[in-house]
């Protein structure tokens, strides 16, 4: 019995290393984003992951959208579009 615990003892540990160094930090990451999303308020400056930048007019809880305004115009897009880190860091600059 003894032998067969130590034969997948390598699957075992290899299983931990890629949950603590890939799997764990990735769902940390999305809970942090799904937050970002859910605290957007009117008059945030954002950045989408696509490189615009725009300003929220209007937040959808139903749906998961938001209304940006750009320079072109306004435009309708999912929560999810939104780049937190791009985000956070035009607001840093603009304090």
């Amino acid at each position: 019995m003894g032998e067969g615990i130590g034969a997948f003892m390598p699957f075992i540990l290899m299983f931990v290393v890629v949950y603590f160094f890939m799997i764990a930090p990735q769902m940390k990451r999305a809970k942090k984003e799904k937050k970002f999303a859910a605290e957007l308020k009117k008059g945030d400056r954002i950045v989408t992951k696509s490189g615009l930048h725009g300003k929220v007019l209007e937040l959808n809880d139903k749906d998961g959208t938001c209304i940006i305004e750009t320079m072109s115009g306004k435009l309708k897009l999912e929560r999810s579009f939104i780049s937190m880190e791009m985000s956070s860091k035009l607001s840093a600059t603009a304090k």
